[in-house]
């Protein structure tokens, strides 16, 4: 019979496990899911692993402790169902063959139409706008800057599954595009490519942040970087927070010379009181533009990709297919 575990830290997280998902695994074979997984010892937690044939992790999993590396027990795959694995699941684990999995593209499309919000809403200059009419004003101040994506020069710092996802997006409006990834060697031929940061930045009038953090792109925007940008130029992050010296921006963003949508920062809340959260140049959307409750809190009556994704690798297993988004060592230290 197919076994599969899931240990939650404390409660499973409903997003991630909504009973149509249950539904679907109980139909795979038989799903056990324990609760307060955190206050179970690491040797009885990975003696409950070894029982199972597949793990399932998640948001707010318990970690899998790293002894299962050198005895897995009948422990065959580990399918994380959501992105980041390093939080959960020990690289002494990748190391030993056990096979590990992630959500791979299914955050994609959310999260490009999240930088794809910002970008315009920032460029629209729409806080001020908002604020103007709500003020009892009505047209826009001399203080109130706009533009159009038509012509501009906009520049994308990663292109992986994401960036790929927000370049379909931006097409239509005829901007000038500018890329630069350093692990990448097939782009589209009607964008222009460069190859340092300096040559993204220098003819730039938006940047969009979609690279991984890694110890090459960690506080890779630097205020030299930053100081290339035009006047009012706009700068969004929907990747992470520590790719940027955050310092630096906020010198920027204070001074209103930049303006910025930012979906990450670092660390990833700002203190009560923090005056950059007054700042009409910056919208601020707590790590959650690709994310949400469309509906409230109605309990999802279908399966979100990353479901589709989990569901159809662990099909891919028992058939003994080839798994989608398998993690390697190179992949998983990349992966943020």
């Amino acid at each position: 019979m197919t076994t599969m575990l899931h240990i939650a830290a404390q409660k499973p997280n409903l997003r991630a496990w909504p009973e149509v998902f249950r539904k679907a695994l109980r139909e795979i074979g038989e799903l056990t899911i324990v609760e307060e997984g955190e206050a179970i010892a690491p040797p009885q937690r990975a003696e409950l692993i070894r029982r199972c044939r597949i793990l399932i992790t998640s948001w707010d999993s318990a970690r899998v402790p790293a002894e299962l590396a050198a005895d897995r027990g009948g422990l065959e795959y580990i399918c994380n169902l959501t992105g980041s694995v390093g939080k959960f699941v020990p690289l002494e684990l990748i190391e030993a063959g056990i096979p590990v999995t992630n959500w791979g593209d299914a955050p994609a499309h959310r999260l490009a139409e999240g930088a794809m919000a910002l970008l315009l809403a920032v460029l629209k200059d729409l806080p001020r706008r908002v604020r103007i009419i709500r003020e009892d004003g009505w047209r826009p101040d001399a203080n109130t800057h706009g533009g159009s994506l038509e012509g501009m020069n906009v520049g994308i710092y990663g292109f992986g599954v994401i960036g790929r996802c927000f370049l379909e997006l931006l097409r239509p409006f005829r901007s000038v595009i500018r890329i630069y990834d350093p692990y990448v060697s097939d782009f589209p031929s009607d964008c222009i490519v460069v190859h340092s940061l300096r040559d993204l930045f220098r003819p730039s009038e938006a940047i969009v942040i979609h690279a991984g953090l890694s110890e090459e792109t960690r506080k890779s925007v630097t205020a030299e970087l930053l100081a290339l940008l035009p006047d009012h130029a706009i700068i969004i992050n929907t990747a992470r927070g520590a790719i940027i010296d955050q310092e630096a921006l906020f010198a920027e963003l204070k001074s209103g010379r930049l303006r910025a949508g930012l979906d990450v920062l670092d660390p990833d809340r700002l203190a009560p009181g923090h005056p950059a959260r007054l700042w009409e140049n910056c919208i601020l959307t707590t790590h959650d533009i690709g994310g949400g409750r469309p509906f409230g809190d109605r309990e999802p009556d279908r399966l979100d990709r990353m479901h589709e994704i989990c569901l159809d690798n662990i099909r891919r297993h028992l058939a003994r297919q080839p798994l989608r988004f398998l993690m390697d060592r190179d992949r998983y230290l990349r992966s943020t």
